[in-house]
C-alpha cells in the first residue's frame, strides 16, 4: 500500500536536491523560452509573411522555412539531443551539463513556436491587413501595430502550449547530463526503488505544469479584448 507519510519523509530528506532539480528545470526551461520569443516569433512571422497572398510572399523562402521546422518537429526529441552533441560541444564547450542541455531543447523551443505563431497570424482577419493598407500603414507597422496586437491572445496561448512542452522534454534531458527533476525523479526514484519519491516528483511536475496553464489561460484571457 503506498504510504504518504513515507513519501513526506523522502521528499524532506531529498529536500536540497529536490530544489536545485527543480531550479535546473527552471534554467533549461526559461532559455528554450527566450530561444522560442526571441527567435521563434521572428520564424513564424516571416513563414507567414512569405506565405501565399501575404505581404512578402515569397515561394522559396516559404518552402525552406517550412520544410526546416517540419523536419524539427518531426524529429524524435531524444535522437535529436544525440544528433546535436557536436553542435552542443561547439557552442558550450560541452556536451554534458544543464546549459548543454538546454541548446537541443532551444532549437526545438524554436520551431515549434514558430508555427503556432503562424497559426495565430492566419487567424487574424484579412480585413485588418486590408484597413491597415487603407490607412498608409508600412508593412512594418502592419505587422507590429495592426497583427501582433491583434494575433496577441493567440500568441500568449501559443507560447504557454510551448512551455508545457518543453517541460516535458526537459524530463529526458538526464540522457546529457542536464539534470532536472525528471533527471531526479529516475536516479533517486526509479534507479532506487523509491516509489514514494518518484510519486511526490510527478506530483511537482503535475503542479508545476498547471501553474504555467493556468497563469498563460488568465493572461491570454485579459489580453482578449474581441
Amino acid at each position: 500500500m503506498f504510504d504518504f507519510s513515507l513519501m513526506i519523509e523522502k521528499v524532506m530528506q531529498y529536500q536540497s536536491q529536490i530544489v536545485e532539480s527543480i531550479g535546473e528545470t527552471f534554467l533549461m526551461v526559461g532559455i528554450s523560452v527566450a530561444a522560442a520569443v526571441l527567435l521563434g516569433l521572428p520564424v513564424g512571422t516571416l513563414l507567414f509573411l512569405c506565405g501565399k497572398g501575404q505581404l512578402y510572399e515569397n515561394r522559396t523562402i516559404s518552402t525552406v522555412l517550412n520544410g526546416a521546422v517540419n523536419i524539427i518537429r518531426s524529429f524524435p526529441f531524444l535522437l535529436l539531443v544525440v544528433f546535436m552533441i557536436p553542435l552542443t560541444r561547439l557552442i558550450v564547450g560541452t556536451a554534458i551539463g544543464t546549459l548543454a542541455a538546454s541548446v537541443p531543447l532551444a532549437v526545438v523551443s524554436i520551431a515549434l513556436y514558430a508555427r503556432l505563431v503562424e497559426q495565430s497570424l492566419l487567424e487574424v482577419p484579412r480585413g485588418v491587413i486590408e484597413a491597415a493598407l487603407s490607412m498608409g500603414a508600412t508593412k512594418f507597422e502592419i505587422v507590429y501595430k495592426f497583427l501582433f496586437v491583434e494575433a496577441r491572445s493567440g500568441l500568449l496561448r501559443g507560447l504557454t502550449t510551448s512551455t508545457i512542452s518543453f517541460i516535458s522534454y526537459s524530463t529526458v534531458m538526464g540522457v546529457v547530463g542536464g539534470g532536472g527533476v525528471g533527471d531526479f525523479a529516475i536516479r533517486y526514484g526509479y534507479q532506487r526503488f523509491e516509489t514514494e519519491l518518484m510519486v511526490a516528483i510527478i506530483i511537482i511536475m503535475i503542479v508545476l505544469v498547471q501553474l504555467v496553464h493556468y497563469t498563460g489561460s488568465l493572461i491570454s484571457r485579459w489580453l482578449d479584448k474581441r
